[in-house]
């Protein structure tokens, strides 16, 4: 369980997060979602322990984040945080680098060798597994990085942006599949961003709607839909935080036709 209790952050003067409060239970997925820039990977970077709040406390299971050293090495082996873009380093093979985070996890040596092969064959990359990172594209550099997450078996994934950096769609089918089963299955806890409202509707239990910096909603995926009188969540997106786009396209469609 994630619990998140009046967070506040702010770059120079400009307020990231603005009294932020949630919950994650155990055996769900929560998606960040919002317009850019409004605090999303910062809410989870806060989450994941990378920064530390201007205000307010995070707690993983009960322990709060940075309140003694002990405490945040037991969070810290729970919990696998995965960044948008990851620092690899160089020289290294892909199987080595999966294999390296399963064993800093603790993950048992037999288990660790044969989910590592799974993950590998599964996301297509087990034929490039023996050969050094630094000359994969970044479609593969993502689902490398995806693979040694999902081999720590953390209870508690924080994932930015699972679904971009050019992850094609044998690793989006890999990556939903293996969320739900892990939440549904493992009763595991999931959170990730994602600017892909369709791949939120189909992965998350729940979303929470950031808009300048502030929690718009934090409900049901089906409860954001139903409530804002749409069919899909990219549709219930549009009704909340861009209500204007709609009009902004006709405008720009018309002055186009007179230009």
């Amino acid at each position: 369980m994630i619990q998140v209790s009046g967070v506040f952050h702010h770059f120079g003067l400009r307020p990231v997060l603005i009294d932020v409060n949630l919950t994650v239970e155990s055996g769900r997925t929560l998606a960040i979602i919002g317009p850019n820039g409004m605090g999303k990977t910062t809410l989870l970077n806060i989450m994941a322990g990378v920064l530390s709040p201007a205000e307010g406390m995070v707690w993983i299971n009960g322990l709060q984040r940075r309140s003694s050293a002990e405490y945040e090495l037991l969070i810290r082996k729970r919990t696998m945080y995965l960044p948008a873009e990851i620092w690899i380093p160089h020289g290294i093979t892909g199987r080595d680098l999966v294999l390296g985070v399963g064993e800093t996890w603790g993950v048992d040596n037999r288990r660790l060798f044969d989910h590592t092969d799974r993950l590998l064959k599964v996301f297509q990359m087990d034929r490039i597994a023996d050969a050094a990172v630094s000359g994969y594209s970044s479609g593969q550099k993502k689902k490398i990085g995806l693979c040694a997450a999902l081999a720590s078996e953390a209870s508690i994934l924080l994932l930015d942006e699972p679904f971009s950096g050019g992850l094609d769609p044998a690793g989006l089918t890999a990556m939903k599949e293996i969320l739900k089963h892990l939440t549904s299955c493992q009763d595991r806890t999931v959170v990730l961003t994602s600017p892909v409202p369709e791949l939120v509707e189909e992965v998350a239990d729940d979303v929470l709607i950031l808009d300048g910096g502030r929690v718009l909603k934090h409900a049901p995926v089906r409860d954001v839909i139903r409530d804002s009188g749409a069919v899909t969540l990219n549709e219930a997106l549009r009704k909340l935080i861009f209500p204007e786009t709609e009009g902004e396209l006709q405008e720009y469609f018309l002055q186009e036709r007179t230009v």
